[in-house]
């Protein structure tokens, strides 16, 4: 384009940008008409084409912008909608953006879509398998709807990346518990404590303990007798 409108370099954010079929056109800055750059020539107007160009801008809000604009829905619940959209046009841009990810599916989960929200963690997984944040959400969900192996198998992981992270073991102790496995419940309850000795949910893990260690009501064996 420069070469074809003078020496001096094209402003990228005037640059308007046209999809026609398998072509590429470019409305230059101060111009109308869309020029073909690997033809070297002017398009048809837009009333002659025969298929609708779909016009893309380079000006348009980044990245950036619309996550901070989510960011701010996010702080009404009757925004999150408008959140959501927003954190799928970032993704749209900069599809590999892990907060993004992160973000949509905990503002699908608010509006309580869960299983779009398991469907957005899992999305993120694949593109970020080593994240503590990602594992652990995606575990709280599953363990939510029932699915206790696959819940457990990413809290795991979680804790792994993560194993000061309180809440991880909070939820590992709830999984355990499900699934009777009293044991690693009890160790998972005392790592909650260690981490968050003061937290929201330290008295509820101190009960858990306590329930755990109380003693069990002794029961002697009945001996077999002889009838008389």
């Amino acid at each position: 384009m420069e070469q074809e409108f003078g020496p001096s370099p094209l402003p990228l954010q005037e640059l308007r940008f046209l999809e026609q079929g398998r072509n590429i056109l470019v409305i230059p800055p101060g111009d109308t008409r869309p020029f073909n750059p690997v033809k070297r020539q002017w398009a048809f107007r837009f009333g002659q084409c025969p298929e609708t160009p779909k016009l893309r801008s380079m000006s348009g809000p980044t990245p950036e912008a619309l996550f901070d604009a989510a960011l701010k829905c996010e702080m009404k619940p009757e925004l999150l909608p408008q959140a959501v959209e927003n954190y799928e046009r970032v993704l749209d841009i900069a599809p590999h953006w892990i907060e993004a990810h992160i973000n949509r599916g905990v503002a699908l989960y608010q509006m309580g879509q869960i299983d779009e929200a398991r469907d957005a963690f899992y999305a993120a997984v694949q593109l970020e398998p080593l994240n503590g944040i990602l594992r652990y959400n995606l575990g709280c969900v599953l363990e939510e709807q029932g699915e206790l192996e696959e819940a457990i198998r990413h809290l795991q992981r979680a804790a792994r990346a993560m194993p000061a992270h309180a809440d991880v073991h909070f939820n590992l102790a709830l999984a355990y518990e499900k699934t009777k496995e009293r044991q690693l419940a009890r160790q998972h309850w005392t790592l909650y404590l260690r981490h968050a000795p003061n937290g929201p949910w330290a008295e509820q893990a101190r009960a858990r303990l306590k329930q755990f260690s109380s003693k069990r009501k002794k029961t002697p064996p009945i001996p077999f007798r002889l009838p008389n």
